[in-house]
């Protein structure tokens, strides 16, 4: 075989290669996206039973409830617009608390409420841990390198 057809042949099994490569990473995001969705933009309608999304927005005060099992929890999210009734069986995020923001992922269900797969609270730049509170300022402080 002559040294151009080897080349020839080569480039084709690397396309081939970097073609297949492409198309499983492309299906295996496709299962992974998730649009994400206010409040106002889920009570708009904008969104189908069983779509997979995330939902962002503040807990809003005096909704979180407890259910029985120990494990659920039912609450409502709001952007100040529009609200969305949230259930979530887990544990949740140690930052997650009445008038605070979160996002969740998950699916809406045909009453409207989301069914959240998973929960994750957020919080600003100022955040600090609990047992950081009672540090002296000076401790605080990055450290120099």
């Amino acid at each position: 075989m002559k040294a151009k057809h080897q080349r020839l042949i080569l480039a084709l099994v690397a396309l081939v290669g970097v073609g297949g490569a492409g198309v499983l990473a492309a299906s295996a995001l496709r299962d992974e996206a998730a649009y994400f969705r206010t409040p106002v933009e889920v009570a708009a309608g904008k969104t189908e039973v069983g779509e997979a999304m995330r939902l962002g927005g503040m807990v809003a005060k005096g909704s979180i409830a407890r259910q029985a099992d120990g494990l659920t929890i039912r609450f409502v999210a709001t952007d100040g617009k529009a609200s969305v009734p949230v259930e979530y069986k887990g544990i949740v995020p140690d930052l997650f608390s009445e008038e605070s923001g979160m996002v969740a992922d998950g699916r809406m269900r045909g009453d409207g409420t989301f069914v959240a797969d998973r929960i994750l609270a957020k919080h600003d730049e100022r955040y600090m841990p609990p047992q950081m509170g009672d540090m002296p300022k000076d401790m605080k402080a990055a450290p120099k390198a």
